[in-house]
């Protein structure tokens, strides 16, 4: 994904951020009493809102950055990472938000330009393999509040959310996810807690037309985003 952008919300923030999974379900025909039955699947997606981006017309900085997105999305064809800000649910150990830390690298060392590393607050690993289009994962908290339930967290940027717990075993926890695994996640692997993400495409190939209000001085913008399960399936077909 080295040729992926993510979308900088330290420059363009928007008040509002609505993640919503969009269930896939298939009829299961109608009863006896005339109701028809809805079968849940394995399948679905995510749907992003950013919504009221702010744009000051004395910030440059604010629409240079959006054209540019603008100009590499180039409509729904593009693909970007986005964050979701899980924050109110994510299970920091104090119960309350936990930015991340800078740290050295374990032998004290930092990066070339004398930066140390971001580490999240949140920490908790896969146990065991977890298979391309699995619906129950398990998990092993090293540094996490004892509750997974209604939580989100992504995985090279496939974003997924935890339903209710299906079984505790002293610190692995198998919990029922969606949508499907997007691709194998090895055992042990690091799972994004703290600032989960989604790669997604624009909805809408004009969805960040913005209008330059010479009155109000700024403009709120909303863009709204699909999960780019194109590229899941590209990936599990090896083409990407």
């Amino acid at each position: 994904m080295a040729d992926i952008i993510e979308w900088p919300l330290c420059v363009l923030r928007p008040q509002t951020i609505t993640p919503c999974p969009v269930a896939f379900t298939r009829s299961g025909g109608a009863s006896l009493g005339g109701v028809e039955s809805a079968i849940r699947t394995d399948l679905g997606h995510w749907s992003i809102q950013y919504g009221n981006v702010v744009l000051q017309n004395r910030n440059r900085e604010q629409w240079q950055t959006w054209q540019a997105v603008r100009q590499k999305l180039s409509g729904r064809s593009g693909l970007i990472v986005v964050p979701v800000r899980a924050g109110l649910s994510a299970p920091y150990v104090s119960g309350k938000f936990e930015p991340q830390t800078e740290v050295p690298h374990d032998d004290d060392a930092l990066f070339d330009d004398g930066a140390s590393y971001l580490q999240g607050a949140i920490s908790v690993v896969t146990d065991g393999n977890t298979a391309l289009g699995a619906t129950v994962i398990k998990l092993r908290i090293i540094n996490a509040a004892p509750n997974l339930a209604g939580v989100m967290f992504s995985f090279n940027h496939a974003l997924y959310e935890i339903g209710p717990v299906i079984a505790i075993d002293g610190d692995i926890w198998t919990v029922p996810i969606s949508p499907s695994v997007r691709e194998f996640i090895p055992a042990g692997s690091a799972l994004e807690f703290d600032r989960p993400t989604c790669l997604c495409h624009m909805a809408d190939d004009r969805g960040m037309d913005v209008d330059r209000n010479a009155v109000g001085k700024n403009s709120l913008p909303s863009v709204s985003f699909v999960e780019a399960t194109d590229y899941w399936n590209a990936l599990a077909l090896g083409l990407a």
